[in-house]
């Protein structure tokens, strides 16, 4: 998953705990420094902020264009991705991706891990 959708699915997230009750003081505390730290990197791009606002009128509402405009304001950082992963993992804690495969591959040679795959090796 991109940055910018995890962010945006992150906040979508803690909206949504908020609304239904479920939100814990962790889930409060990690949303609100998530919101933070984008307002500080949102304070020219009032656009941006405008549709976290509209997510939380209206939660359930689509963050795909808060994504695109979270990135192209440049507000998706380390530390606004660590608060996303964060919260995200606290509102469901289930949701992470999972691994489908354990490989080994420290002596391999032309390997590919994956559903689906073609391959052509020619070695030499």
């Amino acid at each position: 998953m991109d940055p910018g959708t995890l962010v945006a699915q992150a906040l979508a997230a803690g909206v949504g705990a908020g609304l239904s009750g479920a939100a814990s003081s962790a889930v409060t505390e990690c949303y609100a420094a998530l919101k933070q730290a984008l307002v500080r990197r949102l304070a020219a791009r009032p656009g941006a902020l405008e549709r976290i606002e509209l997510l939380e009128r209206r939660p359930g509402g689509s963050a795909e264009g808060l994504a695109h405009d979270l990135v192209l304001a440049g507000a998706v950082d380390a530390e606004v991705v660590e608060h996303a992963r964060r919260l995200l993992a606290l509102t469901a804690p289930d949701a992470g991706p999972r691994g489908t495969y354990r490989v080994d591959l420290r002596e391999a040679r032309g390997v590919q891990v994956g559903d689906g795959n073609t391959q052509h090796n020619t070695f030499g």
